[in-house]
């Protein structure tokens, strides 16, 4: 078997190829940082002032929560408000449910109930509505099954609205779509776009702490004593003197 010498040679004909490679994901670094920073922020973020749609509850008389239907453990018990309708948001061991807080009730969160709170975000056309049993990578922040609610405008946004609470998710568009995906390009998470210390990017980043040590490695051994001549002084002829 053909021993490997560690030559300088050996170094920088790996130093070459790995740096080609690494080279190229610094392109993509910079292109990725770049087209971020120009994206507009706000639409970026979702976030606008059609973003928040409380109501204030109406006055009246409301169910007693001590009548709401018994036969499971209550462990928490909120009153909100659901487009302008007063609602409680029962939670138990077996989830999530809402009520009617004016007539006791149980609400059934679908397409109708979706479309009426993605419409308080969002004045465009609705195009569509569909359920989704998870998350998507536009709602990756939030867990549980969800309505995704389709606009006709300029971004074609889509809103998520929880299937169980019927709390409005987020909003997304196609600023933001390409945002994620550049976003994708510079943290190199291929699958959930949402990690920055996976094997990957781990592996690159010592494959660069490698190129480095490999690179002043070889910085030094390209010189050579006379690369420096012109750093010695110059010595003055010696005079030799014959003897009388």
């Amino acid at each position: 078997m053909k021993r490997i010498r560690l030559t300088p040679l050996f170094f920088r004909r790996i130093h070459k190829w790995v740096g080609l490679i690494l080279g190229l994901q610094f392109l993509l670094w910079a292109l990725s940082g770049s087209v971020m920073a120009l994206l507009d922020k706000d639409k970026v973020g979702g976030h606008g002032a059609g973003m928040t749609h409380a109501h204030p509850l109406p006055a009246g008389d409301y169910v007693d929560v001590a009548a709401l239907r018994r036969g499971e453990a209550i462990t928490g018990i909120v009153l909100r408000d659901l487009g302008t309708r007063p609602v409680y948001e029962v939670q138990s061991a077996k989830g999530v449910r809402l009520v009617d807080a004016t007539t006791g009730a149980d609400i059934r969160v679908d397409a109708a109930v979706a479309r009426d709170v993605a419409a308080m975000m969002n004045d465009a056309p609705i195009r569509d509505v569909s359920v989704l049993p998870k998350a998507n990578l536009e709602a990756r922040d939030h867990a549980g099954a969800m309505w995704r609610v389709d606009f006709a405008d300029a971004e074609n946004s889509s809103a998520y609205v929880s299937l169980d609470t019927a709390r409005f998710l987020v909003m997304r568009g196609d600023t933001w779509r390409t945002w994620d995906f550049f976003w994708m390009l510079h943290n190199m998470d291929y699958v959930n776009r949402s990690s920055f210390n996976h094997p990957l990017i781990i592996f690159v980043a010592f494959g660069t702490l490698w190129m480095s040590g490999t690179g002043f490695y070889l910085l030094f051994k390209s010189f050579s004593r006379a690369d420096f001549r012109w750093l010695r002084r110059r010595r003055k002829p010696v005079v030799v003197r014959s003897a009388p």
